[in-house]
C-alpha cells in the first residue's frame, strides 16, 4: 500500500521549506517511509513510528524552547 502526502503550506511553511529543499525532502522521505506498514497503523502508533525515523536521523524529540531549568515564572524579584 502506498501513502500519498497531502501538503497544505500553513503559514507559508511551504515557501520556508522551499528554500531549504534538502530539509524538505529528508521530511517527505521519513512521512513516505516504505517500511511503515499502513494497513496496521493508529494514530499513536504512527506517532511513535514518526518519532523513531526521525531520531533515527538525527532529529531531536521534543526540544526545549528554552534552555532554563527552572521556571522563569517562579523567579521573585
Amino acid at each position: 500500500m502506498r501513502m500519498d502526502l497531502k501538503k497544505y503550506s500553513y503559514r507559508f511553511a511551504e515557501q520556508v521549506l522551499n528554500s531549504k529543499l534538502a530539509l524538505k525532502q529528508e521530511i517527505e522521505d521519513i512521512l513516505l517511509d516504505p517500511s511503515v506498514e499502513l494497513h496496521s497503523l493508529n494514530r499513536p502508533h504512527f506517532n511513535k513510528i514518526l518519532e523513531n525515523l526521525f531520531t533515527q536521523k538525527g532529529w531531536e524529540t521534543q526540544p526545549k524552547v528554552f534552555n532554563e531549568n527552572q521556571d522563569p515564572s517562579q523567579n521573585k524579584t
